[in-house]
């Protein structure tokens, strides 16, 4: 059960570090804006999925406040399910606000 592999068995030639050249590095260099993928942009799939996770916490939420209306006291199961809740659903409002502003509604 092993694999094979049809290949060549050379590794390419190591290319000079920034150390060795004086020379820094390119990939320190931020990529720009213009680069980063569509999916970052889409005002309808951040909507979509923000809402969907944010619903998704708040339903998390309030199945595990259920049994505390039921007058049943809560133990320390029920307390992590509801921080897990709460923050699944602030996830969601992060994905719909773009505190820092990297996503632009495209038109």
């Amino acid at each position: 059960m092993g694999s094979s592999w049809s290949g060549s068995a050379e590794l390419p030639a190591a290319a000079p570090t920034a150390a060795s050249t004086n020379q820094p590095a390119k990939d320190a260099v931020p990529a720009s804006p213009a680069q980063d993928s569509a999916i970052k942009n889409c005002w309808s799939c951040r909507v979509l999925s923000g809402s969907a996770i944010f619903g998704a916490g708040a339903y998390v939420y309030l199945v595990a406040r259920r049994p505390m209306k039921q007058g049943i006291p809560p133990g320390p199961g029920t307390i992590a399910q509801m921080v897990i809740g709460i923050s699944i659903a602030c996830w969601g409002v992060v994905v719909l606000t773009d505190p820092k502003g990297k996503a632009y509604r495209v038109v």
